[in-house]
């Protein structure tokens, strides 16, 4: 056969091939990776079971309570199981999960993960719809739905609380709508289960929404508001009174679940709504949350020379919007260095690349070289953090100042334990401060990496506040504001405080504890520290501090709390005395886990047996300002009609036999 001949047809055959083979299938060497979703109605199936998402809240004090109802509906004529990867916030404490079914609502059951699954594979096997939510990262949830019969409507409500801590005088509520696409280079063929996820389809850039998206948030802070505002959304606020306010995504936001939901509000003179308070949910006591408003920032003078590493992303998923934030950050930080302090630049994406084999002195000169370095990147390949970050802590630091590590990412990778452990084993003298960038940033690697790393975690979410919010993130690692903080809780006996030591502040954000009491609640907390060169302290009366009417709610931050610390402990080595202790605090408390998920099964059999049911994966919207880069390979989540396959032979055979007609012709000449 003539070579242009053979060599058409094959392409041909193997792109026949291709068009055949199942989503899904996985070669033994093929990374774990997000594909993007082709339509292709093959079967007649709902392709998007997930019609609406429905957000309220309600913010009072410091604590933020919410309901997410998700509407899941089949308009197809088969019966069919919906799984759906969402986000979630990294501090949720979520307690409470139902199922409502053709009019008949089901209380979900929090039970050990592994017995929640089996629990869930039976009901499903006979043909009953039930429901199930396992944590995947603390800030990423998966739903499975069972047994979706044509024409069912079923909604599933899930209920948390977390604690909203404010950072110069500003709360901030965050609620993420879509999880960012993750990179990965596990092989899939080999990755656990809890992995698995990564896997998971996404819409091309730019696709609009498959299900609708409401959101409602009611603020009671007990104080009068000075300003409420989103500056990631349009909103209608309407203030009921001066410490009342009810504010509401306006409905002529097109794309309002492509990005994080931001709410922000400051109270009136800018007051902390903090003090203590207490949660009497125990017969002989109960749980504590202290929240005491920071000393103000010490002098610049004060501040030793520093040695600052920027550890800045360049890969795909970073193109646009998030590496032009990264620039301007890097350039606002540089800029300022003084001539006393040194500095280092790594870029890093499927490789990594260095400024100097050491830190270079803060001239003009040599920062001229690091900005033009960065310029000339575009963004592009994968996301290998753990290498970068391996060899960024291994360059030499420089004697007699302080090192500073400023990692600039949007956290798409899902290595988060490897990299939570390689700080702490190398962290050495050094503080890593985690700088996230995008609408939808990974916060659990973000905030993971400040705590393993004794920093703090800044996350920018829209390119218009680059510049602001490069010079906050300066202002907040140029010196921290409280050191050496001690705390003396007096005449109450406590346990179990979260977290300890306490940690050097290094942002205007309050002093945050919680714990454990035993017996009568009496006696004077005291806590104490250095700010820059003067000492710090504070006393507070505990027969004075406030008392909760609806409890439980100060235990499960506490107890989401302990579970954190205790999972990270668990990332650098396993230990079945941890997990065992993550499971009794989960159905302790009623709270979704790593190890604890919620099942949800409704008792009437509505399949009939036999009847098949195909797995619909509900695909995700890439978020706003994400390329298609950040997808990797271009996978397709469905198979082609049967007729698509068989026009793709027959185009090929009849072009491989008009090439085969005229090779005669074609020789002569």
């Amino acid at each position: 056969m003539h070579a242009p001949l053979r060599s058409l047809l094959t392409v041909l055959v193997l792109l026949a091939a291709a068009l055949v083979s199942p989503a899904g299938d996985t070669a033994p060497d093929r990374c774990l990776a997000p594909y993007f979703v082709v339509k292709a109605d093959r079967d007649g199936a709902d392709r998007f079971p997930l019609k609406s998402t429905r957000v309220t809240a309600e913010i009072a004090g410091v604590i933020a309570d919410v309901r997410v109802v998700q509407t899941y509906e089949n308009r197809g004529p088969g019966v069919i199981e919906a799984t759906y990867v969402f986000p979630a916030s990294t501090r949720a404490a979520v307690h409470g999960l139902t199922m409502t079914v053709g009019g008949r609502r089901v209380v979900a059951k929090i039970k050990e993960r592994g017995e929640a699954r089996r629990t869930y594979e039976q009901a499903k096997a006979a043909g009953k719809t039930a429901s199930l939510l396992e944590q995947e990262r603390p800030n990423v949830f998966q739903m499975n739905l069972a047994n979706i019969l044509p024409g069912d409507v079923v909604e599933v409500e899930l209920a948390y609380t977390e604690l909203l801590v404010p950072a110069e005088g500003v709360y901030e509520w965050c609620y993420p709508t879509t999880v960012g696409p993750r990179y990965s280079n596990r092989a899939a063929a080999t990755a656990a289960p809890d992995e698995q996820w990564v896997a998971n389809p996404y819409l091309p850039a730019g696709s609009p929404a498959p299900a609708g998206f409401t959101l409602e948030a009611r603020l009671v802070p007990g104080m009068p508001l000075q300003e409420v505002a989103s500056p990631t959304h349009r909103v209608a606020i309407d203030f009921r009174n001066p410490a009342e306010a009810t504010v509401q995504l306006s409905p002529d936001e097109v794309s309002p679940a492509n990005r994080d939901f931001l709410l922000h509000y400051r109270l009136a003179g800018d007051a902390i709504a903090g003090g203590l308070v207490l949660d009497e949910d125990a017969a002989d006591g109960g749980h504590f949350l202290l929240m005491l408003a920071p000393p103000p920032r010490p002098p610049v003078t004060m501040i030793p020379p520093r040695d600052f590493l920027f550890v800045v992303d360049v890969s795909g998923s970073m193109n646009g919007f998030p590496l032009a934030t990264a620039k301007t950050l890097v350039r606002e930080l540089a800029v300022q260095l003084r001539s006393q302090d040194r500095f280092n630049v790594l870029l890093f994406a499927g490789d990594s690349q260095v400024l100097a084999p050491a830190s270079l002195p803060a001239t003009p000169e040599n920062v001229a070289a690091a900005l033009e370095l960065l310029e000339r990147q575009q963004g592009g390949g994968g996301t290998e953090l753990v290498a970068a970050m391996r060899r960024a802590l291994a360059l030499p630091a420089t004697a007699g100042a302080a090192r500073i590590v400023a990692v600039i990412t949007d956290g798409y990778v899902d290595m988060e334990p490897e990299l939570f452990e390689l700080v702490r084993a190398n962290l050495g003298r050094s503080s890593v401060f985690a700088f996230g960038i995008g609408t939808s940033v990974n916060r659990h690697l973000i905030e993971g990496l400040a705590r393993a790393g004794r920093g703090e975690p800044f996350v920018v979410t829209d390119n218009a506040l680059a510049a602001s919010g490069a010079a906050a993130f300066r202002a907040m690692i140029e010196a921290p504001v409280l050191t050496g903080v001690q705390v003396d809780f007096g005449g109450l006996a406590v346990s179990e405080v979260a977290p300890l030591p306490v940690p050097d502040l290094f942002a205007r954000r309050p002093v945050v504890l919680t714990g454990r009491y035993r017996g009568k609640p009496v006696g004077t907390i005291t806590v104490g520290g250095r700010t820059g060169e003067k000492p710090w302290n504070v006393a507070v009366d505990v027969a004075g501090a406030s008392r909760l009417t609806s409890p439980g709610i100060i235990g499960r931050l506490w107890a989401r709390q302990r579970i954190a610390e205790l999972a990270d402990l668990q990332a650098l080595a396993l230990d079945e005395g941890r997990r065992q202790a993550i499971v009794a605090l989960g159905i302790a408390h009623n709270l979704l886990t790593n190890y604890t998920s919620f099942v949800a099964v409704d008792e009437v059999v509505r399949r009939a047996p036999g009847e098949p049911v195909r797995t619909v994966a509900q695909p995700s919207v890439l978020p706003e300002g994400v390329s298609n880069l950040a997808v990797g390979g271009g996978e397709v989540a469905t198979t082609p009609e049967p007729a698509t396959v068989l026009l793709v032979f027959i185009s090929a055979a009849a072009i491989g036999l008009a090439l085969w007609r005229i090779r005669p012709v074609q020789q002569g000449v």
